[in-house]
């Protein structure tokens, strides 16, 4: 098991403390976590993303997702089937299975579709008014500072 150590990153950047506990995380989960169940992560374009998770053989009563602090949670837990079956071979997963993906920031969950044994989570990317660029008028007029510095004076 090879680990990182992300020491020097704490020691020499300012405010991305979040940044390397993610990616501390995510190599913690990535070497404890399964295969299973396999997914893809797709870009439909610049804003919009699609997590889809192979679950065939789960229905949607027998699923959970959940989003909580910019980690989304994708359960599965099989209901017991009280059915009497005599497999001669069973290939077919259907343990219970956690898979997590974490969220950048201003990523918001859209939508989940079950179709065909695939689970799909729709995902957009959207930054509030407040963090998106602006354009910023240069004024030619002087008169603007002028005004505030002899307030300043007469105060």
């Amino acid at each position: 098991m090879t680990t990182i150590d992300l020491t020097p990153l704490y020691r020499n950047t300012v405010g991305f403390d979040r940044l390397a506990s993610l990616l501390d995380n995510a190599f913690r989960i990535e070497q404890g976590n399964s295969s299973y169940p396999p997914y893809d992560i797709e870009a439909l374009d610049e804003q919009r993303y699609a997590i889809s998770l192979a679950v065939a053989g789960f229905n949607q009563e027998e699923l959970d997702i959940q989003a909580e602090r910019g980690v989304l949670t994708v359960k599965g837990k099989k209901k017991e089937d009280k059915t009497k079956h005599n497999y001669l071979y069973q290939g077919i997963a259907t343990r219970a299975f956690e898979r997590k993906f974490n969220l950048a920031d201003h990523v918001e969950i859209t939508g989940a579709r079950l179709d065909n044994g695939l689970l799909t989570i729709e995902l957009k990317h959207e930054l509030p008014e407040a963090m998106k660029p602006k354009k910023i008028e240069i004024s030619t007029d002087s008169g603007v500072l002028e005004h505030q510095a002899n307030a300043e004076q007469a105060a």
